[in-house]
């Protein structure tokens, strides 16, 4: 299952946005309204939304200034997360939220919503930065 965000405009420079979402306890700040719980655990986080199972989310990957790829830290139900960041001036950034998830057809049908909703909230909290 693949979900693609809208690209947005952040008013912050690639190097700002990178760094950001290299620290794990800023995540917090883009969480959705309806979080319950956050919390980080040595190299992850967790976070659990209403009506959700909690999830542990990983860094992966990072490609400095371009990428920060997010992922789940158990294999039951594996995904990851791509921050794709292009850089369009010293003050602004082009970000986009790239979700691909390997479920079965029942998960995918029953988390698309819900993820996609997730997604939409990040962004817009990015892009508030």
């Amino acid at each position: 299952m693949q979900i693609e965000g809208k690209k947005i405009t952040a008013w912050k420079g690639s190097e700002d946005i990178f760094g950001f979402l290299t620290k794990l306890e800023n995540y917090e700040q883009l969480m959705p309204e309806n979080t319950e719980k956050f919390q980080i655990d040595g190299d992850s986080f967790i976070f659990g939304l209403k009506g959700m199972p909690e999830i542990r989310l990983i860094i992966k990957e990072t490609t400095p200034n371009t990428s920060v790829i997010l992922g789940a830290a158990s294999s039951k139900m594996p995904f990851t997360l791509a921050i794709a960041i292009a850089e369009i001036s010293e003050n602004s950034s082009e970000i986009q939220l790239l979700f691909n998830g390997d479920f079965n057809p029942m998960i995918s049908m029953m988390a698309k919503k819900p993820l996609t909703k997730f997604i939409e909230a990040l962004t817009e909290n990015i892009e508030k930065l």
